[in-house]
């Protein structure tokens, strides 16, 4: 419950610098934490003098308070798991979680998740192995391996003849790269990871190469798959004109290549919220005008990277537990992308020019994210310009200068390739990043969070492990090779339900742009504030509006669904 204290001093209090807060425990009652919102101090003159604090107090714990003036330069825990045991009770009641069996027939996965099940998780089920394969590395939950193909790996065996009956007549591969037509999703990070046992089954998995064109009417299509990185007699090029159980394996290999990597690379690094995090609680005081930006968005980041830690991760964790790679792998997947992490490919911009993705029909993920990340560029503009009047007020903030400092440290290991700045020296450095870090948290986060379940409930769309090794002919396969090839029973049922965990939004959301505490008082910050808050209203409309007209809605990105942090 909350409650206001008033306190009136006969004191003369002076020119006030700052208050010290001091919690002492009621006698006869058990000890118990306050959280403090905030002080505000009415001068004899009617003054209101501002003091910000939105922080636990511990018996005993001193808090010193400095003046928001603005010119100066245990529920998460529970909410986690009551929504992995509700979703364990009914896993449990199909018995699946305690079967280490095979499946059967297809028609069995269909209806072991069938409760859960959403609109577009049907659209997949029934697409998965169609033209929607393309369509999903665009929009589905992982949107980040696609990229604009000039010029052939040399490692790519694949031929002019081989892909010439998949491209528009009177073309040819070299053509269609050069008018920008080819793209390639390239799972290389996947080569020689160590895999483990699963149910006293060894389990495998392919470091593909998938070569996609995009047809005249703007579909993208797959039309080459290789699925280890070195060309080999024992290492065919799949393709379309195969046998229909040859190439749905193929795909297959390519969607647990994807799962991996979308786990691993992509939404694991949008909880490297906890670097800016801690850094943050750890240079910039309360009243800095950069802490009162982006505290809002470090909410829960911290408890939910632990739990993380502790229950999905690591060698008991729920994820590694139950894909191909276990937790060696694992840390070797997430160590390599972390090698391969730069601030431009952090800066949705950047990234989307840098895979050349600019002008690919049909792609909200792109879209949608770069109208919020010119909202939120905007927003954060006219906070920081109002706070730095120029590059020098910058280089003479030393409690900023010590939080990038820091970042970059421990962060990113002082590696000066990562492009991450070492020190600000002008206002447009901090705006680029200050808008990066809000961007990942809230709006990348949600696209690479929200869709698992949506694409991941049909499990043969994102399998985490496989059972058998990758074909190393072709015309082998035949209708029980899928089968054989796919995750057990529970391993299967685990990894749903992380999906669906991570999917669900927080109990408490607070959306994107809507702030719990008044951080900023002055009235010029809390118009740009209504003004950031109206944008994205809008843009929720028109998203909502275009969605209507869509037979797989884009939802991911909508402002309210967005959490203003990494909560879950």
């Amino acid at each position: 419950f909350k409650v206001t204290y008033k306190v009136i001093t006969r004191f003369t209090l002076a020119n006030l610098l700052l208050i010290r807060l001091e919690k002492d425990n009621f006698m006869f009652l058990p000890e118990n934490d306050w959280f403090c919102s905030l002080v505000n101090v009415r001068t004899p003159e009617k003054d209101v003098i501002h003091f910000p604090c939105y922080r636990w107090m511990a018996e005993g714990e001193v808090i010193e308070l400095r003046e928001a003036k603005g010119l100066y330069t245990y529920l998460l825990l529970h909410y986690f798991f009551f929504l992995l045991k509700k979703n364990e009770l009914k896993l449990n009641k199909q018995k699946l979680v305690k079967k280490p069996d095979q499946w059967v027939q297809m028609e069995d996965m269909k209806s072991a998740f069938w409760s859960s099940r959403t609109a577009v998780s049907e659209y997949v089920q029934l697409h998965w192995m169609d033209d929607f394969f393309g369509y999903q590395l665009l929009n589905g939950s992982n949107p980040m391996m696609l990229r604009r193909c000039t010029e052939l790996p040399l490692n790519f065996a694949v031929t002019n003849g081989m892909v010439q009956p998949f491209l528009e007549s009177g073309t040819s591969l070299t053509l269609e790269m050069k008018q920008g037509n080819i793209f390639l999703c390239d799972y290389k990070r996947l080569a020689d990871l160590p895999t483990q046992f699963i149910n006293g089954k060894q389990q495998y998995v392919a470091a593909p190469l998938c070569l996609l064109y995009k047809n005249q009417v703007g579909k993208l299509l797959p039309i080459a798959i290789q699925l280890q990185q070195q060309a080999s007699e024992d290492n065919p090029v799949f393709l379309p004109s195969d046998s229909e159980y040859d190439w749905q394996l193929a795909k297959l290999y390519v969607r647990n290549a994807d799962c991996l990597e979308h786990q691993a690379s992509f939404y694991l690094r949008t909880h490297l919220a906890e670097t800016f995090t801690v850094s943050l609680m750890r240079n910039l005081p309360a009243a800095h005008p950069i802490h009162k930006l982006l505290v809002p968005h470090t909410r829960y980041t911290l408890q939910i990277n632990t739990l993380i830690q502790n229950r999905l991760l690591g060698p008991v964790g729920a994820v590694t537990q139950n894909t191909s790679i276990g937790d060696e792998g694992m840390t070797n997947l997430i160590k390599k992308a972390l090698s391969d992490l730069t601030h431009s490919s952090l800066c949705l911009p950047e990234d989307i020019s840098d895979r050349g993705l600019e002008s690919i029909p049909n792609f909200f993920y792109r879209d949608d994210g770069l109208r919020l990340w010119s909202f939120i560029n905007y927003f954060v503009r006219s906070m920081v310009e109002f706070y730095y009047q120029s590059d020098s007020d910058v280089q003479q903030d030393t409690e900023l200068q010590d939080w990038i400092k820091e970042i970059f440290i421990h962060g990113f290991l002082e590696q000066s390739s990562t492009g991450i700045p070492q020190c600000f020296s002008t206002v447009e450095e901090v705006i680029k990043c200050v808008t990066m870090v809000i961007f990942t948290v809230s709006a990348q986060h949600s696209a690479l969070r929200a869709g698992q379940f949506d694409y991941g409930s049909w499990f043969p769309n994102a399998p985490g492990s496989l059972k058998q090794p990758p074909p190393t002919s072709k015309g082998s396969s035949d209708k029980n090779t899928l089968l054989d090839t796919l995750p057990d029973m529970n391993t299967s049922a685990y990894l749903v339900s992380v999906f669906w965990l991570l999917s669900k939004p927080s109990s408490d959301l607070v959306p994107l742009g809507q702030y719990l505490e008044d951080y900023f008082c002055q009235m010029a910050s809390q118009k740009r504030i209504r003004d950031f808050q109206a944008e994205l209203s809008f843009f929720s409309e028109s998203i909502n509006d275009r969605n209507k007209g869509l037979q797989v809605p884009y939802t991911y990105m909508c402002p309210d669904n967005i959490s203003n942090s990494v909560s879950i």
